[in-house]
């Protein structure tokens, strides 16, 4: 199969998106569309800071979101029974082994948190063989959580097959 510049169409591997108590509507959208130009699910899990429905969700997504529906979960429980054969990995500023170091499973569930708290410091802490951050400056605290979901997930699919899709 080829796409529409006679390329071969791209197959991402079995990776899913995890929003952990997203709080910006727009910075969801905007994983949204990465997620459909991707072909990857997106999960959002716990308390949103937003309505499914909010306006600033649907400009960002624009109409990615009829490929790509945000999932609402209220566990984080709840996404590791539908996946269980998936590895899941934190992303957080506070782990200690770069994105880069990590060899990414094809199964695998990226979780990041929330733009105002992070992930909840049991899960880096339960889970410190697994969990990652992005290699920043020193001095600074975070990058923007759509820009962070990125640059990781497509860091996943390039150690996986990026060389046949471009």
């Amino acid at each position: 199969m080829v796409d529409s510049n006679n390329k071969p169409a791209f197959s991402p591997p079995n990776i899913v998106i995890a929003l952990v108590e997203p709080q910006i509507p727009s910075n969801t959208g905007n994983i949204t569309r990465l997620c459909a130009c991707t072909g990857t699910p997106l999960y959002l899990i716990g308390q949103l800071g937003f309505r499914l429905d909010d306006k600033f969700l649907d400009r960002a997504a624009m109409d990615y979101k009829e490929m790509v529906e945000p999932i609402h979960l209220w566990s984080f429980q709840e996404l590791l029974d539908k996946y269980p054969n998936h590895t899941p990995f934190f992303l957080s500023s506070k782990a200690q082994q770069s994105h880069f170091e990590v060899p990414y499973p094809e199964k695998t569930i990226l979780v990041f948190g929330s733009e105002t708290k992070g992930l909840p410091e049991s899960f880096v802490q339960n889970n410190l063989q697994q969990a990652v951050r992005i290699p920043m400056v020193a001095g600074t605290r975070s990058l923007n959580l759509s820009n962070a979901v990125s640059i990781v997930l497509y860091e996943a699919i390039r150690q996986h097959q990026l060389a046949d899709w471009c």
